[in-house]
């Protein structure tokens, strides 16, 4: 069995599954080993650990991504894995498994899991969760990367965490899993469209990345901390709008302004379902479009901020940025998207 087994890869980032007691509450603090201890290995996977760090996913940085990024490119090096499991905090695990599944041009699957309990807890979600993930990095092709919850198999655009604290945390809000694990099987029911993969620049880098920042409207909101972040050196920012995607005239003008000055900015929308579009102006959608904001479509603020860095990571030109922007928040299952894009 062992010279037919199949060869999976985890890659232990930290996370609730790796976290135990410090006193006062949870923290990431188990290595990899333990982690996959924990999970019965399914019949024919033979598995390895890298172990990258050990945080809790909410002190993730945009560099820690990047060297994700650049280890799995190194992982699938070798001819010989089959696959690669990713072990992950939940609080920011939609953001890496996007900026992976953007630039993943391997027909091979990075599948994403977690826990929403700690190690060790007695009806804890981690050793299923595993169990799960190891079984579909090692069975399923050609679907990019994943995420593998609660049995359910997601595609990492557009997935989300949807739970605080339910075991079936993750969803697309705007469109139903790829599948499901169970009975030692993994289920594929949705082949999702997939872009073409962006390249990875010659040297990613690892030290002073892009600043990036968020700011949600609100009602009585004014754009001072759009202004603030513009002035603190921000080179991209997401604005969280309101509906499918509006602000006020007084957003308009900083939008505006920000362009001005070489900084990209993408529109997403508080609501949890459906495309940012072009509806309303007096501040609209339709405003902040002409001003040059970018619409994101079905991305979420953590995913559009995502699609942002992979945007401001190809070139330093505003408008090679912009540009690249629209190419990467195009949703690839909507056929009249190109001409859109273009």
């Amino acid at each position: 069995m062992e010279a037919h087994a199949r060869r999976v890869v985890v890659i232990s980032t930290g996370g609730t599954i790796a976290s135990r007691w410090q006193g006062t509450g949870f923290a990431a603090d188990a290595p990899g080993r333990e982690v996959l201890a924990t999970a019965s290995i399914p019949h024919g996977i033979r598995s390895e650990v890298i172990d990258l760090f050990n945080v809790n996913s909410p002190r993730l940085t945009s560099a820690q991504q990047v060297t994700l990024l650049r280890t799995v490119r190194e992982v699938f090096a070798d001819p010989g894995v089959d696959g690669i499991v990713v072990t992950h905090g939940t609080d920011t695990l939609e953001e890496s498994a996007f900026l992976l599944d953007l630039h993943h041009d391997d027909p091979r699957p990075v599948v994403f899991t977690g826990a929403q309990k700690p190690l060790g807890a007695e009806d804890g979600d981690g050793p299923g969760n595993l169990y799960d993930a190891l079984l579909t990095a090692a069975t399923v092709r050609d679907l990019g990367v994943l995420v593998v919850f609660d049995g359910k198999v997601h595609a990492a655009r557009g997935t989300v965490k949807t739970q605080t604290l339910a075991a079936d945390a993750f969803a697309d809000p705007s469109r139903p899993p790829v599948g499901k694990v169970g009975f030692g099987k993994v289920s594929v029911l949705n082949r999702p469209a997939r872009p073409e993969p962006l390249p990875l620049p010659a040297e990613l880098p690892t030290g002073s990345l892009p600043r990036i920042d968020m700011v949600m409207h609100h009602v009585d909101a004014d754009p001072l901390f759009l202004e603030t972040a513009v002035e603190a050196g921000a080179e991209g920012i997401v604005l969280v709008g309101t509906g499918a995607g509006n602000a006020t005239p007084e957003f308009v003008a900083a939008v505006t302004a920000a362009i001005e000055r070489g900084v990209v900015v993408a529109l997403t929308t508080r609501v949890p379902a459906g495309p940012v579009t072009e509806i309303y102006t007096h501040g609209g959608a339709v405003d902040l479009s002409a001003a040059g904001a970018v619409l994101t479509g079905t991305l979420r603020a953590g995913q559009a901020r995502t699609a942002l860095l992979a945007a401001l990571l190809s070139t330093g030109d505003p408008a090679g940025r912009t540009a690249a922007l629209r190419r990467i928040v195009v949703d690839p299952a909507d056929t009249t998207a190109v001409d859109r894009a273009a």
